[in-house]
């Protein structure tokens, strides 16, 4: 067979239709070939290409077969080093091929235009010379049915992705589209897709290898995916790359006419603010070290090309050294009374924090030289630690700085970054320096129980170098990358919670604890502070509303639960809201609020839960706890009912409280006979001992006393003593041990009515500490083991409808 339209003059060789495949298909090879090995190319059926026979053996063979038939077998070289290849430097399986036309170059090469027909496999070599022939027999190729939806599909996908590797492939002329559009027979368009790919030649020859006609397109779709996505990286490194040169030359060129202009009009050029620099260098009082720094980094950047990336971080850089306020220091004021004066008039209360700082004045006084102390003010929230600096900075006449350090979890915000990154700059805490303008500001560092680690770093390890006296007068910023002075800087840190803190930076602070405060003090503060700042805030005066005492304790009594004044705050500036609305849209209101008006303004009073209650039922014991917030009271139930002596606990209860309940159960059954209790009770009934507000978490070992008492009272069906609350841990031994947050579960008992409390006797250390004010009204029994608990809890008087047990 000829392909039709193809003579000694054609110029163009056309497509193979699938009229041509078919007949192509029909032919029946001859059994004898002669052999042309192909050392870099696979010849596909169906497809044309060009050869260049260089080789005599290659030369002889096409000029005998020219002559003759016009058809040859065609196989690649396994190694196209290989300059005589035998039977073993070929592959088996190749292509048998039509000579179309032979063209003799002017080099004495022999360039062959030859069409591949079918498939074949070398079955045995006759003769190697002059040149190689063999027997053959055609290689079965399976193709897929007529209409095969899935084989389609993956035509389809050929074709479109040959056509975008076409268009984005700047090597294959654009022509070759019409090729891939115009080809009608499947199998001719995988193979030439196949012959056209840019691999190597054992990976076609892989591909000519593969007999099913459906995984050949496959694996040729598979590659095409892998030349594509090449040239999609090829494409993007190459636009990256040209749209960085053409910004550089932009950038380049409009720095130029930049210069020019800002010179022309008389601007600050480069020079011009290396002078500037240099004239505010000679006025800062830094030493000879960081003087000496400065001139060299100076020197540097006047080296620098302007346009460089690393000009702008180096001039940053050096605005830093001359914004710090390298040894300016504040005059501190030592009038102690001023100075006393100024907390009193700020914060009501908290005479332990102002007692200290008065302190530190007077040593700061008589020494005129010190290391600041760091101070760690802990307690609840809204009890005036964060406000405390601000009446520090003005009690010492020094500037005031504050940093939140809440969810921190980048070392990087304290000591800064290396210059060598993009966009470098310094920590949080010379930030704060530069912006107080002096080296020995007030310093808050707000929340410092809830700095974060993560894989940035921890940033509580890097507090450890600031918050060190011994370490700090050197402080090391990675972007600074010199060692600055905040030995004089007074760091006040603020936290809710002690156990949050790393061990290590806790033990660097003096610790002062800032304790919730009474009804009686809450009622002041709401006086003196909170009322005036929200009728300020609301835009009204003293004139168009008072609040009395009574009304204001009922505020604090009936509306909020806390330690501090946000919440107290929160319901005064509702009732000054009523006064303004009443005001603005000419309603008459009481000036001078009732306590009806509280009542319609906030509602039903909530809170009155955290009253004491009766000691009608037995198994009903009130106990204090500590909580976030401040100190609460809570109430032990206990209940029997009949069964096998199994003991239920409830309560959303932690496993310590769990652990309490058990204890004192044992510490019954163990003694049954000394509180007159008929040990065969234990087999008979079940015991439940349930902690109110089920939703609310607790736990803790304070409740065991309180527990204890529970189930004797529920045992003995006897009275616990009225108006009686308690707090301590048990042991198995029977001893009370001694438990913490005492002031504030005693504010709770006294919110609550508690007349008389029972502690362990080491708690008596804790009871001196606190004013007699607050303990005014209360009884205190300290015990040291659980028998003398019962003695004082537990009355001789039966419950009301007692169970005969």
């Amino acid at each position: 067979m000829t392909l039709p339209g193809l003579d000694e003059d054609s110029e163009l060789i056309p497509l193979l239709t699938p009229e041509d495949e078919e007949e192509m298909n029909n032919e029946t090879l001859p059994e004898v070939l002669p052999i042309l090995p192909l050392r870099n190319t696979v010849l596909f059926p169906g497809v044309v290409i060009p050869i260049t026979a260089g080789r005599d053996t290659s030369i002889n063979l096409i000029k005998d077969a020219n002559k003759g038939s016009k058809v040859i077998g065609v196989v690649s070289q396994k190694d196209e080093d290989t300059e005589n290849p035998g039977i073993k430097d070929i592959n088996v399986l190749g292509t048998v091929a039509r000579i179309l036309r032979v063209l003799k170059m002017p080099d004495g090469n022999t360039t062959v235009i030859i069409q591949g027909k079918k498939r074949f496999e070398i079955a045995e070599v006759l003769t190697e010379d002059p040149y190689m022939t063999a027997t053959i027999r055609e290689a079965e190729e399976i193709r897929p049915q007529v209409g095969d939806q899935e084989f389609l599909a993956i035509i389809d996908s050929i074709k479109e992705l040959a056509l975008k590797i076409i268009k984005n492939n700047p090597n294959i002329p654009s022509e070759a589209s019409f090729a891939i559009k115009n080809i009608q027979s499947n199998s001719f368009l995988i193979n030439f897709v196949s012959s056209n790919l840019n691999l190597d030649v054992k990976d076609k020859q892989d591909l000519l290898e593969i007999g099913n006609l459906q995984e050949r397109a496959l694996a040729t779709l598979k590659y095409m995916n892998v030349e594509f996505q090449k040239l999609e990286l090829q494409k993007d490194i190459q636009s990256k790359v040209r749209s960085d040169m053409d910004q550089q030359q932009r950038e380049y060129f409009l720095h130029q006419q930049m210069k020019t202009i800002q010179e022309e009009l008389g601007g600050v050029s480069y020079d011009e603010e290396i002078h500037e620099m240099q004239a505010k260098s000679k006025l800062k009082k830094w030493s000879k070290s960081v003087g000496e720094h400065f001139e060299k980094e100076l020197a540097k950047m006047q080296r620098m090309n302007p346009q460089v990336a690393e000009y702008s971080i180096q001039r940053n850089y050096l605005d830093l050294f001359l914004d710090l306020p390298w040894n300016e220091y504040s005059k501190d004021k030592f009038d102690l009374k001023r100075a006393q004066k100024i907390l009193d008039r700020d914060h009501y209360g908290l005479e332990d924090v102002k007692r200290r700082i008065i302190e530190y004045l007077a040593v700061l006084k008589l020494r005129n030289d010190m290391k600041s102390p760091i101070l760690c003010l802990y307690g609840p929230p809204g009890v005036g630690k964060t406000s405390l600096g601000k009446s520090v900075a003005e009690a010492l006449g020094r500037e005031y700085v504050r940093m939140s350090l809440g969810g921190l979890r980048d070392e990087a915000e304290i000591r800064g970054h290396r210059k060598t990154y993009i966009g470098a700059m310094p920590g949080r805490i010379l930030q704060s320096i530069k912006k107080a303008g002096t080296s020995n500001p007030v310093f808050i560092l707000d929340e410092i129980d809830k700095l974060g680690a993560s894989h940035q770093g921890d940033p509580s390890s890097a507090m450890l170098e600031v918050l060190d006296p011994e370490q700090n007068s050197e402080f090391h910023d990675n972007f600074l990358e010199l060692g600055y002075d905040l030995s004089k800087v007074m760091f006040i840190a603020t936290a809710n919670n002690l156990s949050g803190i790393q061990p290590a930076l806790r033990d660097r602070m003096e610790i002062i604890n800032v304790t919730g405060y009474t009804i009686e003090e809450k009622v002041e503060i709401a006086k003196r502070h909170l009322l005036p700042k929200q009728l300020k805030e609301h835009g009204l005066s003293s004139k168009d509303l008072k609040i009395g005492k009574r009304q204001l304790e009922k505020i604090v009594e009936g509306y909020t639960r806390e330690s501090g004044v946000r919440g107290l705050e929160k319901q005064i500036a509702k009732m000054v809201r009523y006064a303004a609305k009443s005001i603005a849209v000419d309603e008459s209101y009481n000036i001078k609020i009732t306590s009806e008006d509280v009542e319609k303004v906030l509602g039903p009073p909530r809170m009155e839960r955290d009253k004491y209650e009766n000691n009608d039922i037995a198994g009903v014991v009130t106990g204090l706890a500590w909580t976030s917030v401040g100190g609460d009271i809570l109430f032990i139930e206990s209940i029997l009912s009949k069964g096998k002596g199994t003991l239920n606990i409830t309560g959303n209860l932690g496993k310590v409280m769990k652990e309490s309940a058990t204890i004192a159960m044992e510490y019954i059954k163990s003694n049954a006979e000394s509180f007159g209790i008929n040990p065969e009770i234990f087999d008979k009934y079940n015991v439940h001992i349930h902690v109110p507000e089920g939703a609310t978490p607790k736990d803790g070992p304070s409740a065991g006393i309180t527990m204890l008492t529970s189930l004797v009272s529920l045992f003995a069906q006897k009275k616990v003593k009225k108006s009686l609350a308690m707090t301590g841990e048990i042991t198995l031994r029977g001893k009370v041990l001694p438990v913490g947050g005492i002031k504030e579960k005693i504010l709770a008992a006294k919110r609550a009515r508690i007349k008389e409390i029972i502690l362990s006797e080491e708690n008596r250390k804790d009871i001196l500490e606190i004013k007699e004010e607050y303990l005014k009204g209360l009884t205190f029994h300290y015990v040291s083991d659980m028998s003398e608990v019962i003695d004082i809890a537990i009355t001789d008087q039966k419950v009301k409808n007692a169970k005969k047990l």
